[in-house]
């Protein structure tokens, strides 16, 4: 049974998700703090973790870090705050998905299901994709295909596609790309990130026009196939 941690200071919204949760055959435990919250993660191991960022002693954001810091576990953020800036904040932590408030408790199952079959197979040693409408990412070995064409990229450009895919439907800025993936300040070099996703979309020919660019943020995936 996979088990499922809830960190949430509402009680009748802990209480709704738990009971939901419990319906479909998972084992679930609460928190309603922070500081209680890392208690239960580490003393409970659970398979996912549903955080609000709103809480009491610790807010989620820094629940998350700390998490982080020693597991890959999946965690998808549940908040009301629902600005690009606070779930930008959120994926640059590492979380899995965002929730918002008020929560579909259908959608969130579908959510849950998702990220557990892709953390069982990347876990299980099994070689790994990444689809998107027609692009694919095969992500041991760093190939990408469109269609059943192999499109030759660089290691920067292959990364930021991968980026893009995995938080689909959500801006990347500038400034994230260059610290993901460069991994220090690039200041003065944002230009370097336009000129990486104006290669990419030229090689990934009439996919390339899957990434939307987003006036003075950023960039993001989110167009219908």
């Amino acid at each position: 049974m996979k088990t499922i941690l809830i960190i949430e200071d509402d009680i009748d919204i802990q209480e709704m998700m738990r009971f939901f949760l419990e319906d479909q055959d998972y084992q679930v435990f609460t928190a309603a703090d922070g500081v209680s919250g890392i208690e239960a993660f580490f003393s409970r191991q659970p398979d996912l973790v549903l955080l609000d960022i709103l809480l009491p002693k610790m807010n989620g954001y820094a629940v998350c870090e700390l998490i982080r810091k020693q597991s890959e576990v999946p965690i998808i953020m549940i908040s009301a705050l629902g600005s690009e800036e606070d779930q930008i904040k959120g994926f640059e932590l590492q979380i899995d998905d965002y929730i918002p408030k008020p929560i579909s408790l259908s959608i969130m199952m579908k959510k849950i299901e998702a990220i557990l079959r892709r953390y069982e197979k990347k876990t299980s040693g099994e070689q790994q994709e990444l689809q998107y409408c027609e692009i694919t990412l095969i992500l041991d070995d760093y190939r990408v295909k469109i269609g059943e064409t192999l499109v030759d990229l660089t290691q920067k450009e292959y990364e930021i596609l991968k980026e893009l895919m995995e938080n689909q439907g959500h801006v990347i800025s500038r400034e994230s790309f260059l610290n993901r993936l460069w991994k220090y300040e690039f200041l003065g070099e944002e230009r370097a990130v336009d000129n990486h996703i104006k290669n990419l979309r030229r090689k990934l020919g009439k996919a390339g026009d899957y990434i939307e660019t987003v006036r003075g943020v950023g960039y993001r995936i989110d167009k219908m196939c």
